[in-house]
C-alpha cells in the first residue's frame, strides 16, 4: 500500500523541525550533536510526528502548534532505537539500512547520544505554543507514555524477561500495548490536544492510538519473519534467532494476520464519528497496517 499523498508534504515540515531543533555539529562537544543528527537523519517514514500533526490538524488546521510535540516523538523514538540496537539489548548492526550508532561511533557516545535525544525531547516539548494547561498535559502523557508503568521502557523489560521463555498471550499484549503501543498512542494524543481538542475527543483519539499502535506491533512481528533485511532496513529474523515473544511465535501467521485486522477494524471504527475530518488518520491507519515494510 502506497503512502497517503499528504505524506510527503507533512514528512518536510517534520524533517525542516527536526533539523531546527537539534543541536549543529558545529556546536561543541561536536561528536555527540553528529552521532545525535546521523541517528535521527539515517532515515524513517516520520509515522509517529506525521500521526501528531494529523491529529492535531483535526482540530486546528494549519496544525502548527503541534510541531514540538511531533518532532518530540520523533526525538524519544530513535533515542529508544539507539538504545535497542545495542550490544547489551538487541545487539545489532544495522538500522534504517545503514550502520547502528554504536557501529558508528562506539558504544559510549551511541549511550550519550540516545540520553541526550531524550533530554531535546523534553526541551523541544516545553517551546510548543500553546496554552500552559494543554502543555503540562502533554508532557504528563508523553513522560507516562515512555515510562516504565505501561509505557515503553516498561514493554522494553517485559520484552527483554521474556527471551527464550513460555509466554501467555495477556502477557504478550502487555509487551505489545507498552513497548510501541504506547507511544504511538500518545502522538495521537499529543496532537489532538495540541490542536485545542475537548476532553471527549481525545479519549476517542486514545482509543484509535492504542488498537493502531498495537496493530502496528503485530504487523512488525509478522514482517520480521515474511521480509528481507534490505526490505525492512534491519536485521530481519531477529525475533526468531533470540527466541523474543510475538504473535507469529505463539499464535502462527494466520492468526497473526488476523487479529492485525481485527485491531486495526477497532481503531479505525474510533473515527467513524468525524466523518470526512478523520480521513487523514484514517489513510495513515490503513497504511500502517497494509505496509511491506
Amino acid at each position: 500500500m502506497k503512502l497517503p499523498d499528504f505524506f510527503e508534504s507533512d514528512r518536510a515540515a517534520i524533517e525542516a523541525a527536526l533539523d531546527k531543533f537539534l543541536p549543529p555539529v558545529e556546536i561543541q562537544p561536536s561528536s555527540i550533536h553528529e552521532a545525535m543528527r546521523y541517528s535521527v537523519f539515517a532515515g524513517g517514514k516520520r509515522l509517529r510526528p506525521i500521526m501528531c500533526v494529523e491529529s492535531a490538524r483535526m482540530f486546528s488546521d494549519p496544525p502548527d502548534a503541534a510541531i514540538p510535540a511531533a518532532c518530540t516523538f520523533e526525538f524519544i523514538h530513535t533515542y529508544s532505537l539507539i538504545h535497542d540496537d545495542l550490544p547489551a539489548l538487541d545487539n545489532d548492526d544495522l538500522r534504517r539500512g545503514k550502520p547502528t550508532c554504536h557501529k558508528k561511533f562506539g558504544e559510549p557516545i551511541a549511550i550519550l547520544a540516545g540520553d541526550a535525544l531524550l533530554t531535546l525531547a523534553f526541551e523541544t516539548l516545553a517551546k510548543s505554543p500553546i496554552e500552559p494547561q494543554r502543555g503540562i498535559q502533554i508532557v504528563s502523557e508523553v513522560a507516562r507514555a515512555a515510562g516504565t508503568v505501561r509505557g515503553m521502557i516498561g514493554g522494553q523489560v517485559a520484552d527483554l524477561e521474556a527471551e527464550r521463555r513460555p509466554i501467555e498471550l495477556l502477557a504478550l499484549e502487555f509487551i505489545h500495548r507498552s513497548k510501541t503501543a504506547a507511544l504511538i498512542r500518545t502522538s495521537i494524543v499529543a496532537g489532538a490536544i495540541a490542536g485545542g481538542a475537548e476532553e471527549q475527543d481525545v479519549e476517542r483519539l486514545r482509543s484509535f492510538g492504542e488498537y493502531i499502535g498495537w496493530a502496528f506491533q503485530v504487523v512488525d512481528d509478522i514482517l520480521d519473519v515474511e521480509e528481507s533485511s534490505a526490505a525492512l532496513g534491519k536485521t530481519a529474523g531477529k525475533d526468531q534467532a533470540q527466541q523474543k515473544a510475538t504473535y507469529p511465535a505463539l499464535l502462527g501467521l494466520e492468526r497473526s494476520r488476523e487479529v492485525a485486522t481485527e485491531l486495526a477494524g477497532k481503531a479505525l471504527s474510533e473515527l467513524d464519528f468525524y466523518g470526512a475530518r478523520g480521513d487523514r488518520l484514517r489513510q495513515l491507519g490503513e497504511f500502517l497496517v497494509a505496509r511491506r515494510a
